[in-house]
């Protein structure tokens, strides 16, 4: 990649561009704004950890001592919105994508500045209306909000949280908007469609679904919070609804929604591996147009979640061969950086750890959904543990793992400091132990017949749960350390410098933290992505940039 120098009027990075919280709380710097993300998606985060922590203790005996049934279905109701609308679905794009996207494309900022930080207060709007809605009782319908439970008896604050999400679905269409209207504007000279770094066309593929699928589900739940304020008969029975609706309604969006999860993450694997290996990703094609795949079957496959829901046979089966027909796309991208992995130079650093992690953790996440997609078996697993394991190995064997490994990858990019290495394997080894020893008891367990959302069990399952709560502890530890060790490196970490993994993209062009706009020249694009044979130029670049700043 070729630069050409041109001084921009600022050269002050983003951490030293003014102190104060007015500056932040007003800041149109995209990477300020996903810095004002990761704080605050990382306080849901926590708040989800603490219920997964009460289910886990709950659950160690079988007889249902800690808590009642009725406290117990808000706890874990409570664990699954804080963690899939307030974490889950904005981490990657919200936080790295907001931060990576305009520097890998050599741009000073987002499209609509304006716009992005309008999306921030919006997310915490919803957010705050949903901690209203914990701190009065919060809500016991379960994440999915079924009717006619949660339009006729429940007695919970299921408007209120209607309501938030309703509001925070705003925040991800507009992200969406952005993200795409960017792409397709503002690259830099050079930068075409298939010298995109893959993390791009990730993003690309999941701003199609943030903005086709929002939509639906923010009128879904304000249709229910409006039935159950002013008795409206949409989804409710007694007033001539239909609870299938409902199912149809949220799926549409929910199941697409677990790929505004996962593929920002798989853009994510696609970069560690590729840097971290030194090569080019085999079949860069096919991965990117298999993200675009994904984004469209997404939209094809939601009927595998009502199975046992009086949809018909023959429906049954046509969701049944696209949801096995979806999962091709997906195995695209593991066999590809499998084969990026052969015979590469691969370096063992934490970010690559994660990957690994991913690579096999997902697998099993998809491989179990194939189970859940044949219509004889689901009859048997639905609604299961076996559909709990299944479920967090996709999103936090995949989502969150991808997270955790972009952190790390690009903290020093965000921060201008390294994490101590060693501590960011040990973390990542803990995370890894702890995962498979939370969720596969589950596989076994769910099998065996145990349902799902229960707080009493029959006392033969007593040995797996508890597993799964010795593991489930090992799990908070290694999410916990690297709060302690990012912190500590803010202050006493080692300088990076622009380019400490020696990677390919734009983004390691510039200085580390970047300057406000991003660059002090304007980045001119001339040679295919991951070409790592031109390191070298880089980093001659990143000098003449220092000289010249």
């Amino acid at each position: 990649m070729a630069t050409e120098v041109m001084e921009t009027t600022s050269t002050r990075n983003y951490l030293n561009n003014g102190h104060t919280v007015k500056s932040w709380l007003l800041t149109l710097d995209h990477k300020r704004i996903g810095l004002l993300y990761l704080f605050s998606i990382s306080i849901f985060f926590a708040i989800g950890g603490v219920y997964a922590s009460l289910i886990r203790l709950e659950l160690i005996t079988p007889e249902g001592d800690l808590m009642t049934a009725e406290t117990y279905n808000k706890v874990f109701t409570m664990h699954g919105v804080m963690m899939i609308f307030f974490f889950l679905i904005p981490s990657i794009p919200a936080v790295m994508g907001n931060f990576l996207l305009p520097i890998m494309l050599g741009a000073k900022d987002v499209a609509f500045p304006k716009l992005n930080l309008l999306s921030w207060y919006i997310f915490i709007l919803g957010g705050s209306l949903m901690l209203i809605t914990m701190i009065n009782g919060g809500i016991d319908t379960g994440w999915t909000f079924y009717p006619p439970y949660s339009s006729i008896y429940s007695n919970t604050q299921v408007t209120l949280a209607g309501v938030s999400i309703f509001i925070t679905g705003f925040s991800s269409i507009l992200t969406g908007l952005n993200f795409m209207v960017t792409i397709h504007t503002m690259r830099a000279p050079g930068l075409t469609w298939f010298r995109l770094p893959l993390f791009v066309w990730a993003h690309y593929a999941t701003s199609l679904i943030q903005i086709l699928g929002t939509p639906v589900v923010a009128i879904t739940v304000l249709a229910l919070a409006l039935e159950r304020t002013f008795q409206i008969g949409i989804f409710d029975p007694k007033l001539g609804g239909d609870p299938v609706l409902f199912q149809h309604m949220f799926w549409f969006y929910s199941h697409p929604a677990v790929y505004i999860m996962i593929l920002p993450s798989m853009g994510v694997i696609s970069e560690l591996i590729a840097n971290m290996t030194r090569k080019r990703i085999f079949g860069y094609h096919f991965v990117a147009f298999s993200s675009l795949a994904i984004a469209v079957f997404g939209f094809l496959v939601w009927g595998h979640h009502m199975f046992t829901s009086s949809q018909s046979m023959y429906a049954g089966m046509v969701f049944s061969l696209i949801t096995y027909a979806v999962a091709i796309p997906s195995a695209i991208k593991i066999f590809n950086w499998t084969a990026t992995i052969y015979k590469g130079s691969v370096s063992y650093d934490t970010p690559m750890i994660y990957a690994l992690a991913f690579i096999g953790l997902f697998t099993v996440g998809g491989m179990t959904g194939l189970f859940l997609a044949a219509l004889g078996l689901d009859v048997h697993l639905h609604d299961t543990y076996f559909v709990v394991a299944h479920f967090h190995y996709v999103m936090v064997g995949g989502a969150i793992i991808g997270y955790l490994g972009g952190i790390h990858f690009w903290w020093p990019k965000m921060t201008g400091r390294m994490y101590p290495e060693v501590w960011g394997r040990i973390s990542a080894a803990i995370i890894f132990l702890g995962f498979n020893l939370t969720f596969f008891p589950q596989f076994v367990v769910g099998y065996l017949g145990m349902p799902r959302r229960y707080h009493a069990y029959a006392p033969e399952f007593q040995v797996l749960h508890i597993l799964s709560s010795a593991g489930a502890s090992i799990l908070a530890v290694g999410f916990i350390m690297p709060v302690f060790y990012f912190a500590w490196s803010v202050k006493f970490g080692k300088k990076a410098g622009n380019n400490p993994w020696m990677a390919s993209g734009l983004e390691w062009q510039t200085s580390s933290p970047p300057p406000t706009e991003n660059f002090t020249y304007q980045p001119v694009v001339t040679h295919e992505p991951y070409e790592f044979e031109h390191v070298e130029e880089i980093k001659n670049a990143g000098k003449l940039e220092n000289k010249t700043a």
